[in-house]
């Protein structure tokens, strides 16, 4: 059986990327207290990749906003330390990186982007990530380990953070139908996105873990269709019941990282060629199961005495 190093097992990525691989795999899963990437020194960090013996280390680890340095710190920084831990102290385990679509910045309207087209970030949060998948490349490229990063694109589904559209209406939508408010407010849902849910980016995860090779260092993990996230926001509004208003504003904290982005939309050819996968969770479905949990039993209303 294989040994995954598995960083960020907690978050909304990695509880899903555990779960995909705790049937087959071996798993160490520091916790943030016991191991945090940004603050880890290096030899500490190549001390617990040593002592795990892992097959493969998998970071789902990463931020959604915050300064450029925080940023670069959070995902350019730690991918450095995890290409010189990894390959001074497991020199034959895979490094699987979660990368962003943000990396591609504004593609061309209407066509879906290949992991060959340019990639020009428009902010920080993009930059970032492309550096990281830089620093990654050029390791493969030199044989200094076994890499490869999957850029994902919009993830959703259950435990959706709020950071995100779908998240934040989720909360919206269920303090408006608690208190019986009759609107709720989002920034501007203008967007096309290419909305994929988090338990095929676990399953995506899982054929890189899985597989001898992978051919490409550089793999799109999206659903390969572009949706207008107000038609997304009006579906989890059909499901939760609520017939009030849905308002747009100006953009909510931390949205600008994509708010000059009008399309994006993954073909994720190279990622059926190479991993043998496809996205299988129809947006329906996932916009159901973002609802369950968003209204599970840690939300339920507290009994009237």
């Amino acid at each position: 059986m294989s040994r995954v190093l598995l960083f960020g097992g907690s978050g909304f990525l990695g509880r899903h990327v555990r779960a995909a691989l705790a049937g087959e795999a071996t798993l160490v899963c520091p916790r943030r207290a016991e191991c945090d990437l940004v603050d880890v020194a290096l030899p500490d960090l190549a001390a617990l990749v040593r002592q795990a013996r892992p097959t493969a280390v998998v970071n789902c680890t990463g931020r959604l906003g915050g300064s450029d340095h925080e940023l670069v710190r959070a995902h350019t920084l730690v991918t450095a330390k995890l290409i010189e831990a990894v390959a001074l102290a497991a020199p034959r385990a895979r490094l699987v990186r979660l990368g962003s679509a943000g990396e591609y910045g504004r593609p061309p309207y209407g066509r879906p982007v290949r992991e060959s087209d340019p990639a020009e970030p428009v902010g920080g949060y993009g930059l970032s990530h492309l550096s990281a998948t830089r620093l990654v490349e050029l390791a493969v490229a030199a044989g200094r380990l076994d890499a490869v990063v999957l850029r994902v694109f919009n993830p959703i589904g259950p435990g959706l953070p709020e950071e995100s559209v779908l998240g934040r209406a989720a909360r919206l939508l269920r303090d408006a139908l608690t208190r019986g408010g009759p609107e709720i407010a989002l920034g501007p849902l203008d967007a096309y996105r290419d909305l994929v849910d988090v338990r095929d980016v676990a399953l995506a995860v899982r054929a890189a873990v899985r597989l001898p090779s992978v051919p490409d260092p550089v793999l799109n993990v999206g659903s390969g269709s572009a949706v207008r996230i107000r038609e997304a926001v009006r579906m989890l509004a059909a499901v939760a019941g609520f017939t009030g208003a849905v308002t747009e504003a100006a953009p909510a904290p931390g949205a600008a990282r994509t708010a000059d982005v009008p399309w994006m939309c993954a073909d994720v050819s190279s990622a059926a060629r190479a991993l043998g996968w496809a996205p299988s969770y129809d947006l329906a479905d996932t916009v159901k199961a973002i609802w369950s949990e968003a209204t599970g039993p840690a939300h339920a209303p507290l009994p009237k005495e």
